[in-house]
């Protein structure tokens, strides 16, 4: 008898409380809560993780180890699972060859195509892969670009040789090489590169003729600045250290190839046609208008591969990423953008019964842009298909068949099932959600004045048309404007225009070891309160010192490698998992040994550990409303949100001159109820002298900007011009001039509940 819900009994993952749910199956289900409530931990880490686990025990051990692993969650029962897809918000890979066309396989389908039609005829399909040698540039390998050096960066003309003129690494007073030009009697180590003459900047940085013109000729050997550090750190075929790939960001820069012109191919590929379309040619045009000039071949002979292609073109243009181009790098697209695309291969299945987990799918949209998404989920669900998700947005709320709630509170005070029902029954419910969902959208009446401007000028970068903007400094301002409108475009240039400091969703660190303990540098000042309390050395509370378990290492687990099956994390026996000696453990603080610090919440520890140091360092993470993370908690297990938090109370310990902060969608992974904090934070910088720009669609952020700035009307060449400049309350009281989405936003948010009720 098939199974009508996914049961789960006393589950206790993460923070879960011994939590039973019974979630509907062949429905949309959306998951709601307070950011660290416990959501993903019950779809993520138990529904996924289980499903995912036992899928993979179907397959032979060969199998099972090429496939990824899924750790079990800590549950008592699970039932009704069907086989999990998981659609995630991480960016798709850093390769720099990997396209929108290869991710999603539509480059595949045109290669096809072109080694079959092309005049001239070139070949078989690998001969029009910049991956393959047969199709690649012999300049650039296939990558569209050549690193080439930024010379400009090299010299400081304000100083001698002596005083450190070279700024490359090993070339200063004391360097490695520095003797190699200060000490050949050619050029005046002590008088500033300003005062040299032309040519003598000219045999310094490439030698060569120029050096041989120099009437103090240098050493027959002599390599000018130039040809030296391109041997050293560019023309080198091994591994590179983190420091060199550090001076090579630092000191290169990347320029479109010569040769191809950055199409990425030989001369065969980039000459043969199509309908009088060369590959690059198509690979440049909006996916939208791809689809299109695809559908104009009538050839019999390539029908099956023509409407291959077209669906997948389709696909694309139907979650709204029809501004996108096939040679666009996967590497510049956003966490949302990169999210629809993994969807687009799920759209044509015939697969039903799947359990699609997506985790907060409007991230990236436009409030307008957001009913594409809806229809896709709801497509997902027709298809026979459970569909669960993971969302803040009250407008994808609205259209769930049931919505579930966890909570109440974060960390320790969540993973109870505190409402499940409709969205209508959610709005009159006193739960944080239901509570979030009745409050107006305010718009800022009084912004503050701006103390300078920071202009932006002739910005061209991606579909930017020639603009030209003029950011107020000592304020917050917001760049707005539907996905692919030019909003990360136009951030890029004022970063690379002005000295500023990005706060993005990257992972804050990707090792196990790394915590709120050691990220805050509290770490030596809680051994050290240990050691004064106790009398006894420091070094005896470090899990990596002469205090750690014997055992394991001051890890708390033992784990060991069973080839094809999947490795075993067992509890440590000899320490329990306390990572410490018992000797250690029995030194206190407070009641508190070295162990249970690690067990403490951020908000518990500031009011526990008797230390002002420590707290004031810890305060800035509650600030930000990471209170409920645990002190011990590895920071690798933290969401994107979370990060750019993490990264944004550093900032507000360490931030001492005025800057200029950038932010990526910061409301990520934030609860309606969270946003306040998260403007209280960005005030507090503001307030600090700082200036903060933030790239969002949140309504909430939005109104409460000082400046707005509004790109587009639409996306990709549909955008990237000014729509308009200046203060919040200005735009949305306008009832002339043309429409625009951010502003129709605006304008019908009267209230959060009403606005989505259907």
């Amino acid at each position: 008898m098939t199974e009508h819900t996914i049961r789960l009994r006393r589950a206790r993952t993460n923070n879960l409380a011994d939590l039973d749910v019974d979630v509907p199956r062949h429905r949309l289900v959306v998951f709601v809560g307070v950011s660290g409530s416990g959501k993903s931990s019950l779809v993520f880490d138990t529904i996924a993780a289980e499903a995912g686990f036992q899928l993979n025990e179907t397959f032979p051990p060969f199998v099972r180890n090429r496939l990824p692993k899924w750790s079990r969650p800590d549950v008592e029962h699970i039932g009704g699972l069907t086989p999990v897809i998981v659609i995630d918000q991480r960016r798709l890979g850093g390769n720099a060859r990997s396209t929108v066309g290869t991710v999603t396989d539509t480059w595949t389908y045109l290669r096809l195509l072109f080694s079959r039609l092309s005049r001239p005829h070139v070949g078989e399909s690998n001969r029009f892969s910049f991956n393959d040698p047969a199709g690649m540039c012999p300049t650039c390998s296939g990558l569209g670009e050549v690193v080439v050096s930024a010379v400009e960066r090299f010299l400081d003309l304000d100083k001698s040789l002596a005083e450190g003129a070279i700024r490359l690494p090993g070339f200063g007073n004391g360097g490695y090489w520095y003797s190699q030009y200060a000490d050949i009697g050619t050029f005046d180590a002590d008088t500033p590169l300003r005062q040299w003459s032309p040519a003598e900047r000219e045999a310094l940085l490439y030698g060569g003729q120029a050096a041989a013109n120099l009437g103090r000729k240098p050493p027959r050997d002599y390599e000018g600045v130039v040809e030296r550090f391109e041997r050293i750190y560019l023309h080198t075929s091994d591994n590179l250290s983190e420091r060199k790939q550090d001076t090579i960001r630092r000191f290169t820069r990347s320029e479109i190839c010569p040769e191809c012109a950055g199409d990425r191919l030989n001369q065969a590929a980039r000459e043969a046609t199509v309908l009088s379309h060369t590959i690059g040619d198509m690979s440049r045009l909006e996916i939208s208008e791809l689809a299109g000039a695809v559908r104009a071949i009538t050839s019999p002979g390539v029908a099956p591969v023509v409407a291959a292609l077209a669906a997948r073109l389709e696909a694309m243009v139907t979650i709204g990423l029809g501004y996108l181009t096939l040679s666009r790098a996967t590497t510049t697209l956003s966490g949302g953008e990169s999210q629809r695309i993994k969807t687009v291969k799920h759209l044509g299945s015939s697969l039903t019964e799947m359990t699609y987990v997506v985790d907060e799918p409007t991230v990236g949209l436009h409030p307008t842009d957001v009913e594409s998404m809806i229809t896709l989920l709801e497509r997902l669900r027709d298809s026979g298909n459970n569909v669960l998700v993971v969302e803040h947005d009250p407008a994808v709320m609205a259209h769930a068949d049931q919505i579930i709630e966890i909570g109440p509170a974060a960390g320790a005070g969540g993973g109870r099932l505190v409402f499940q029902g409709t969205f209508v029954q959610l709005r009159d419910a006193d739960t944080p959600t239901g509570r979030a969902l009745t409050r107006r959208v305010p718009v800022k009446r009084a912004p503050r004045p701006a103390m300078g401007h920071l202009v932006v000028a002739g910005a061209s970068r991606n579909n930017l048309q020639d603009v030209t903007v003029r950011f107020p400094t000592g304020v917050m301002t917001v760049l707005t404007g539907v996905a692919g409108s030019g909003k990360s475009s136009l951030a890029g240039e004022l970063v690379s225009q002005h000295d500023a400091t990005v706060i993005d969703q990257k992972p804050v660190s990707t090792n196990r070891r790394s915590t709120p303990i050691t990220y805050t540098g509290i770490a030596p000042a809680i051994r050290k309160l240990f050691a004064r309390h106790n009398e006894v050395a420091a070094s005896l509370f470090s899990a990596n010192s002469a205090g750690a378990c014997p055992d394991c290492k001051g890890l708390g687990v033992i784990y060991t490698d069973l080839a094809f099956m999947d490795g075993q994390e067992v509890v440590c026996e000899t320490c329990g998992g306390r990572r410490f000696t018992p000797e250690v453990l029995a030194h206190t603080v407070n009641g508190l040994s070295i162990a249970d610090v690690d067990d403490l919440t951020i908000d518990e520890a500031i009011d526990r550990l008797p230390d002002e140091g420590i707290a004031r360092a810890l305060r800035q993470l509650s600030v930000v409303g990471l209170g409920y993370l645990r002190l011990g908690q590895s920071l690798n297990t933290l969401s994107g949100g979370e990060c750019q938090r993490v990264k944004i109370a550093k900032e507000l310990r360490q931030a001492d001159q005025p800057t200029l902060y950038v932010l990526d969608e910061p409301t990520t992974g934030l609860h309606m109820s969270d946003i306040d904090t998260l403007l209280h934070v960005l005030d507090s910088l503001v307030d600090s002298g700082h200036t903060v720009v933030v790239i969002e669609h949140n309504l909430d952020v939005i109104g409460q900007a000082d400046w707005l700035i509004d790109l587009g009307p639409g996306p990709g060449r549909h955008g990237g011009t000014v729509l308009f400049e200046g203060h919040v309350a200005d735009y949305a009281g306008q009832t002339t001039g043309r429409a625009t989405p951010t502003r129709d936003a605006l304008s019908r948010a009267e209230s959060a509940a009403d606005a989505y009720v259907r």
